[in-house]
């Protein structure tokens, strides 16, 4: 979405808006650090970030990469900075060329500073004259596609001249920007509401209507703060400094105390009428406590709309922007769901049928990776040698004592609160979890935890499960599940081996929200031929965490043993408003699990053809396209005769 768009919204609704500035690091890590970042101030509700740009193209592809990342996979609106400074028309090309492939719909436009170790800007040859030409480019060529900001200085542009006639040479470049199509103004960063006003005035008086966004600067420490000031020539106000110096030596003060300023500027700046601001724009120097800080001292949160559109995060990219379904097995693993399904022609938009692609990318196409060295998984996960000790390991997971698992880089969703200890007690008693909801009934769409879409609506979800198991384990825990009819399953071990007791071959909607004025909406499903997609993945991770460890290691051994034999099953309790029910079968109290075990018996009772025939749909979507199961593999289980004993599916081998 534009920008301009976002912020015509925000006014229409009476609400504040703010956003924050980001710039590329130095290297890939770093990189990867801010993804981080940026990932986690998501949920501080900015309506848009905007990426620097570095002069010449310099970082080009880090910007480049930071902005697809944004699109894409965190799916938060994204503003390219683009400058002029060293930048012929070719570069200027690719870079609107790949913000355009990425979806980046917002272009900040800039001279630029002059090049390094130089002190007068010079237009590049072959390349633009200032910022003037580079909008014009823009719309020439790309009409329709970018909404484009230029920049304004309320204490002046540092080349202009002090005087009046300078500041109105300057103001009328600033109205040829905009009269060229420029459709809102971020400001450079200032600390006097008084220059500020009165520079808005005289833009005002220009004939100059667009939006105007001030830049804000917090003051993260004082070695930082003097830095800005001295580089920008930034006009200070005695209480700032009267307030900040006598705790300069301490950084937490400072910043405790240049919060407090920096809020109350902003409270002044958004409390004049006249200005007519309605949001702000945060300098966030790629670090987080100082927005957060500041944003809790103004007392803005951020809107569940904002944080959360559905219950996954949505892509903003151009081929998936009308995206609404997916299917929860990837919940935990957006980048490899996105790669994998990357090719297809549409994507489901209010159902889940023929608008999908047959076809998920294999994973030859896209290698599976738990994205950790062997050093780090010592550290975190040490070297398990007993069942005991991994079960132990997915336990403190749930309990928000572990930070990560192979299945999941990041700590479990807050969500997972109301039934962690439940989580833990199952993973204690082998069954090793990888992906869980609660039951919501109903719950507010602006409910913090539980919480997505428009405001005004309700949100409901079937509780869901989905873990590894041995077959021991697992034949007991069927004969269980199916004495409930609200609750059902699939099971499939890594040579394919598919079990369930389901009579559709239809998705089954796990998610689900009403809103004012919309249809109903079912972002988030269980179906049987994406979980035969992502069983391969699961395994793969499973089987590349035993290979950190050496080839002879009881731990290799022992985790490589897990993935061979266990099977990875997904549990639907269908009854939303019982939220403990999918938890029955576990017989979480210890004494009832060792008697179960000990009776186990052989599994009786043939079922109807309800359940042969979704077992023969899923083998013929698997035997009509092999991405799904990685080629020959699903060929050859297709050939496998096929047993049904009291609702459990037997390929081959049997149990």
């Amino acid at each position: 979405m534009k920008i301009t768009e976002k912020l015509q919204k925000a006014e229409k609704e009476g609400r504040t808006f703010w956003s924050f500035e980001f710039f590329p690091p130095r290297t890939a890590q770093g990189l990867q650090n801010l993804y981080d970042r940026i990932e986690r101030m998501r949920n501080l509700g900015p309506e848009f970030i905007d990426i620097t740009w570095g002069a010449g193209g310099k970082n080009a592809d880090l910007t480049n990469s930071l902005v697809q990342v944004c699109q894409e996979t965190i799916g938060i609106e994204t503003c390219m900075h683009l400058c002029c400074t060293e930048m012929p028309k070719e570069k200027v090309e690719w870079a609107l060329q790949q913000a355009k492939a990425h979806g980046c719909q917002n272009i900040l436009a800039l001279r630029g500073d002059p090049v390094a170790g130089t002190s007068t800007w010079k237009p590049t040859p072959g390349g633009f004259m200032n910022a003037v030409d580079l909008v014009r480019h823009i719309h020439k060529y790309y009409p329709g596609d970018f909404c484009v900001a230029v920049a304004g200085f309320p204490q002046g542009h540092p080349e202009t001249p002090e005087g009046h006639d300078a500041q109105e040479q300057e103001m009328k470049w600033l109205k040829e920007k905009v009269d060229t199509g420029a459709e809102f103004i971020f400001t450079q960063m200032f600390y006097d509401t008084d220059i500020f006003f009165d520079w808005v005035k005289r833009v005002r008086a220009a004939g100059i209507t667009v939006p105007i966004v001030p830049g804000i600067m917090p003051i993260q420490n004082w070695e930082k703060f003097e830095k800005w000031v001295q580089r920008e020539n930034i006009v200070v106000p005695d209480h700032f400094y009267e307030a900040l110096r006598p705790v300069k030596g301490d950084d937490e003060k400072v910043r405790q105390v240049g919060t407090k300023l920096v809020a109350g500027m902003c409270k002044t700046i958004l409390a004049n009428k006249e200005a007519g601001i309605k949001g702000l724009h945060i300098y966030t120097l790629n670090l987080e406590k100082g927005a957060r800080m500041l944003l809790q001292e103004l007392g803005f949160e951020g809107r569940r709309e904002q944080i959360a559109p559905l219950p996954w995060r949505p892509s903003l990219t151009p081929h998936r922007r009308a995206e609404s379904i997916r299917p929860i097995f990837w919940a935990n693993r957006v980048q490899s769901y996105l790669s994998r399904t990357d090719d297809w022609d549409e994507f489901p938009n209010g159902r889940w049928g023929d608008s999908r692609s047959p076809a998920y990318g294999d994973l030859d196409g896209y290698p599976v990776s738990i994205n950790i060295n062997a050093t780090d998984a010592y550290n975190l996960w040490g070297h398990p040698s007993t069942f005991t000790e991994v079960c132990d390991l997915f336990a403190r997971f749930c309990r928000g004592d572990l930070a990560k698992l192979p299945w999941s880089s990041q700590p479990p969703a807050s969500e997972t609160s109301v039934i962690d200890e439940q989580l833990a007690k199952m993973n204690e008693l082998g069954y090793l979890s990888i992906n869980s909801q609660p039951a919501v009934d109903g719950v507010r769409s602006d409910d913090k935890v539980h919480g997505w879409g428009p405001a005004g609506g309700y949100v409901y979800q079937k509780a869901y499960l989905e873990f590894f198991v041995s077959p021991e384990l697992l034949s007991p825990l069927i004969r269980r599940i199916e004495r409930d009819p609200r609750i059902t399953y699939y099971a499939v071990n890594k040579q394919g081996d598919l079990r369930t007791n389901t009579h559709s071959e239809g998705p089954n909607a796990v998610t689900w929200g009403v809103f004012p004025g919309k249809e109903i909406v079912q972002p988030t499903i269980v179906e049987a031929v994406s979980f035969i997609a992502w069983k391969d993945e699961a395994f793969e991770l499973g089987l590349q965490w035993a290979n950190l460890y050496p080839e002879a290691s009881p731990s290799r051994k022992l985790i490589t043993d897990i993935m061979n034999t266990s099977y990875l099953v997904n549990i639907v309790a269908n009854d939303f408003r019982d939220g403990m029910s999918i938890f029955e079968p576990f017989l979480l109290d210890q004494q009832q699990q060792q008697q179960a075990l000990s009776s186990v018996g052989k599994v009786g009772q043939v079922l109807g053809d309800g359940i042969q025939t979704v077992v023969d749909g899923v083998k013929n979507a698997v035997v009509g396209n092999s991405n799904v199961v990685n080629g020959h593999t699903a060929q050859a289980h297709a050939e496998e005769d096929v047993k049904l004993t009291n609702g459990v599916v037997i390929n081959g081998n049997g149990h």
